[in-house]
């Protein structure tokens, strides 16, 4: 259609969300679908969180905000670094956002002209590689694959280096593979930033809180300070305190950059919801019981599914060090076809057929750049995930 934007056609549709939507239209059908593919925690917002919001409505804070963040906000959030990250941010270096996604767009949107580079290792989050279409970037792909534990190597970072490159986008933990970058490997990656001081980091730590068997969570600018003043750590409430959709990311770098990203945020949404923006204060700063909490369910359902898909013929599913995904392997059943007569041509196909026959949803691993491969989100109940394992079973088992 002549009317839609060239720019616009540059990118597609959020896989995930397209699953998910698919997989609730055969559930309206009266189809008994188990649905795997949404990224968001299964639990209710905690309850002081709700009653700060109540509070907030009944007090009357209902209005516009400053554009990118309440000033208490603000400094809950710096809070938050200097205690958790050990990293010293003014109010003024700190930006707050409609989730973690805006905060994202508006610094690619903000910082990008035509052909400009953004390295993206996969596999990586969806909306990267369209994000950076749209703001008239270069996605710059690296693959990572299982046998690197699907982690970017600083060899790998190296060689894809140019003099365009403007920015590198890094996940830890990762959505969709749950890997993570110890103290070590992130410092490995800071010494070959360094050799390029053209190059930004934006630091997607939104998992920050869902890590396991005790491993230890860093940023890039907690590692190597001399980093700190081309950083963007990007975090939000969404993941760690069960609050998708309040939507309210926030992010932290050297003033410019944020009161950019503040001139675009002013010329497009304005100012996140108002009562949001208290609820996400009381996360910050009330009881962290919920989190504590939930990271023990979330690495009792990890086990669960990694054993149980790593008991299926064709898969291998390695074990993630955070989030609350796995990422298996599908190689094993590439060429068979199915109990329904489906070939399984690639990861693509056995997800359509795995939610045609067995009615479980999840998402194919090219939607996230690296096949052969499917990700599976475990926020959800165990008896739910037990029932989904068996079906992937079953599935598994009348291929051939």
């Amino acid at each position: 259609m002549a009317f839609i934007s060239d720019r616009l056609a540059r990118i597609k549709p959020s896989p995930t969300i397209a699953m998910t939507t698919r997989a609730a239209e055969l559930r309206a059908q009266g189809r008994d679908i188990i649905g795997l593919s949404a990224g968001e925690p299964d639990f209710d917002t905690p309850l002081h969180v709700r009653d700060a919001a109540k509070a907030a409505i009944d007090a009357g804070h209902t209005r516009y905000t400053a554009v990118d963040g309440t000033p208490s906000l603000k400094r809950a959030i710096a809070d938050k670094f200097a205690r958790e990250n050990g990293l010293d941010y003014a109010p003024s270096e700190i930006t707050v956002g409609t989730g973690g996604k805006q905060i994202l767009f508006n610094a690619l949107m903000a910082t990008l002209d035509d052909g400009d580079e953004v390295i993206v290792p996969a596999p990586y989050w969806v909306s990267y590689p369209d994000m950076v279409l749209l703001a008239g970037g270069t996605p710059v792909i690296i693959e990572c694959d299982l046998d690197a534990g699907f982690r970017l190597t600083p060899e790998a970072l190296e060689a894809a280096i140019t003099p365009r490159t403007k920015w590198l986008i890094l996940n830890s933990p990762s959505n969709p593979s749950g890997a993570g970058y110890d103290r070590a490997a992130m410092q490995a990656l800071c010494d070959v930033l360094l050799r390029h001081p053209q190059v930004w980091v934006l630091a997607d730590d939104i998992y920050e809180h869902l890590v396991f068997d005790g491993f230890q969570f860093c940023t890039p600018a907690q590692v190597e300070p001399r980093l700190k003043d081309r950083v963007l750590t990007m975090n939000g409430v969404s993941k760690s305190y069960a609050m998708t959709g309040w939507r309210i990311g926030y992010g932290a770098a050297p003033e410019p950059l944020i009161k950019a990203m503040a001139k675009l945020q002013s010329q497009s949404t304005s100012n996140p919801c108002s009562v949001s923006q208290y609820a996400a204060e009381a996360a910050l700063t009330g009881p962290q019981d919920y989190v504590r909490d939930s990271r023990a369910v979330f690495q009792r359902r990890r086990d669960l599914v990694v054993a149980g898909l790593n008991a299926c013929p064709g898969l291998d599913c390695p074990v993630p060090q955070g989030a609350f995904y796995v990422y298996p392997s599908m190689a094993g059943l590439i060429g068979r076809t199915s109990a329904g007569g489906r070939l399984i041509a690639d990861d693509e196909a056995f997800a359509n057929a795995l939610l045609d026959e067995q009615g479980v949803a999840v998402v194919f691993g090219a939607a996230f750049g690296l096949s052969p491969h499917f990700r599976i989100s475990y926020a959800t109940g165990d008896d739910v995930l037990r029932d989904a394992v068996a079906r992937i079973r079953r599935f598994c088992d009348g291929c051939n």
